[in-house]
C-alpha cells in the first residue's frame, strides 16, 4: 500500500466550481509529482475503499487509471 506523507506533496490553491456553476471559495489541493507516485515503476494501484484501481505509466508518457 502507497502512503502519502507531507514532505512527499505540496498543496496549491484552487477555485472549486459547484454543479450549479458557482465558484466556492478556494480550496487546497494535493500536487504530487508522477515521479514520485510511481518512484519508478511503471504503474501502482490505488485502493479506494473497497474498490482497487490501476495507474499506469505508457511508454508514450501517458498516465493511465483503470478500474
Amino acid at each position: 500500500m502507497f502512503v502519502v506523507h507531507p514532505h512527499d506533496a505540496h498543496s496549491t490553491s484552487h477555485s472549486a466550481q459547484h454543479h450549479s456553476g458557482e465558484r466556492s471559495a478556494s480550496t487546497e489541493t494535493i500536487e504530487i509529482d508522477s515521479i514520485r507516485l510511481l518512484k519508478g515503476q511503471r504503474e501502482l494501484l490505488i485502493r479506494h475503499g473497497s474498490e482497487c484501481y490501476r495507474l499506469r505509466h505508457t511508454r508514450n508518457d501517458k498516465l493511465i487509471l483503470t478500474k
